[in-house]
């Protein structure tokens, strides 16, 4: 059994188009980065250097990519 697409059931509306981000690896970064920073408290001051490290460049990367997509949106 084949549907138009255009059809819509009875009661349903058709959702508008939203835009989405394209995918990036900034959150998982964050996310290590924040691990790492944790665990360099208590392990070193070198894995807490690299943990803060990869945080900030993380969090500016992911900040840099929402506001070149509001700006191509």
């Amino acid at each position: 059994m084949e549907q138009n697409t255009e059809q819509s059931h009875e009661g349903w509306d058709v959702l508008p188009h939203q835009h989405l981000p394209r995918p990036n690896y900034f959150p998982a970064g964050l996310a290590m980065g924040t691990t790492f920073f944790f665990w360099g408290f208590i392990t070193s001051w070198v894995i807490l250097v690299v943990g803060a490290g990869l945080f900030i460049a993380s969090l500016a990367g992911w900040i840099s990519e929402i506001r070149h997509e509001r700006n191509r949106a």
